[in-house]
């Protein structure tokens, strides 16, 4: 399932997702995110806690596991969005190219 983690662990995440949306490639969206799983593409994926409904994220965790992809529960829609450059929050990110963030990437993994 996905990780639980520290305020410390989940910050390291979203600046994760920041360093690869500015020097590498991101997905935004549950949709996106998934595709990105299926494909192989995602080296992380991270999604928020507080989707409504929640099953619209649910398959997430499951999906990433089967293809051994770090998936990360963060707090909320808003901060995943500001960590993807939106101005509006996001149910789910996944990073496909991480770009500068490949250290960070390490040190999650």
């Amino acid at each position: 399932m996905a990780e639980e983690m520290s305020k410390e662990m989940a910050d390291k995440v979203l600046e994760a997702i920041e360093i690869a949306r500015t020097t590498g490639k991101i997905k935004k969206g549950a949709n996106e995110a998934t595709k990105a799983i299926e494909r192989g593409q995602a080296k992380l994926v991270a999604y928020a806690s507080d989707v409504q409904p929640p099953e619209v994220v649910m398959h997430l965790p499951l999906l990433s596991k089967e293809k051994g992809i770090k998936c990360y529960k963060i707090g909320t829609k808003e901060e995943l969005g500001a960590a993807a450059g939106l101005q509006v929050g996001t149910t789910a990110v996944a990073i496909t190219l991480e770009g500068d963030a490949k250290n960070l990437l390490k040190e999650l993994a």
